[in-house]
């Protein structure tokens, strides 16, 4: 059973509240997924980190079981700037000013912006399958464009993506439960299938999507060469991703932070702590160990 011991709760961090389960004890490890998936994308991993770090598992704002603030005009609320907020006042609901942070996908945007924002609140940080915003939309291409869809498509004006994929959300996000058939554990696929037929939820993702293209990319845009992450970042990625196949990952997130490591994950595709979880753990738990 995944999360075996944790604690699940409604967190107030002041400009929404945040479902998270958080359980372990040692040093903190604050765990953030990505899209459309909700924090139980970190069940096959949580328990064994648990067993060296305090382990923290909150649904992004918007997702899951997790507030959703009123949207604006400029989709402010939705930036990854405002989510870093979030996790900065959920570390210190817990007693963590300063905290170890991994992110995957739209976590993973969140994770870095977090370490830019609060470089004072983060001990050491690891990004799972993504490079910058900016460097996603100024490299884009056609293949990119067709190959990852959501980039483009998420981010068009209110309602026309929140209509296209309510109409059926099992089928035209989740393929009516094939996709990670192979390597999503059923209680976690069927979390994430109760929050996308929410329509409430399905709008928070698209505003996620244009508060990455409105405020997230011009920033990382304006931030890029003239401020660095601090902490020690780990880059992960799966040696079958998109990722991978577009990106000197390294490379990229050298120009980013200033003490830079990293490695494909093998036999691995984007979802990476699902598809290769012993090895995600072993990385996780190296990199984060005391001392």
């Amino acid at each position: 059973m995944a999360f075996e011991g944790f604690e699940l709760s409604q967190v107030d961090v002041g400009e929404t509240d945040l479902r998270v389960r958080h359980g372990g004890s040692g040093p903190p490890l604050i765990l953030l997924h990505g899209y459309p998936q909700t924090h139980m994308m970190w069940g096959r991993v949580a328990d064994a980190l648990a067993r060296d770090f305090t382990v923290i598992a909150p649904d992004l704002r918007g997702y899951g079981k997790s507030g959703k603030p009123q949207t604006t005009a400029d989709h402010e609320p939705y930036s990854k700037s405002a989510m870093a907020r979030d996790i900065v006042a959920l570390g210190r609901h817990f007693g963590f000013d300063r905290f170890n942070l991994a992110g995957h996908d739209r976590g993973a945007r969140v994770a870095y912006r977090l370490a830019l924002d609060h470089p004072q609140s983060v001990e050491r940080l690891c990004v799972l399958d993504v490079v910058p915003t900016n460097e996603m939309y100024e490299t884009a291409d056609a293949k990119f464009a067709l190959g990852t869809w959501t980039w483009f498509f998420l981010p068009q004006p209110a309602p026309v993506p929140e209509r296209m994929l309510g109409a059926d959300p099992d089928w035209s996000i989740w393929r009516d439960g094939a996709v990670g058939a192979g390597f999503m554990q059923p209680d976690a696929m069927a979390d994430y299938m109760e929050a996308t037929r929410d329509p409430a939820t399905l709008h928070a993702m698209c505003e996620d999507y244009r508060a990455g293209v409105s405020i997230d990319w011009p920033r990382d845009a304006a931030d890029k060469g003239k401020i660095k992450i601090t902490a020690p970042l780990l880059a992960l990625w799966g040696q079958r991703g998109a990722v991978a196949s577009r990106f000197d990952v390294l490379e990229v997130w050298r120009a980013w932070a200033d003490d830079v490591r990293g490695f494909a994950i093998p036999d691995c595709g984007h979802f990476i702590p699902e598809e290769q979880p012993a090895e995600t753990v072993k990385a996780l738990r190296a990199f984060f160990a005391p001392g």
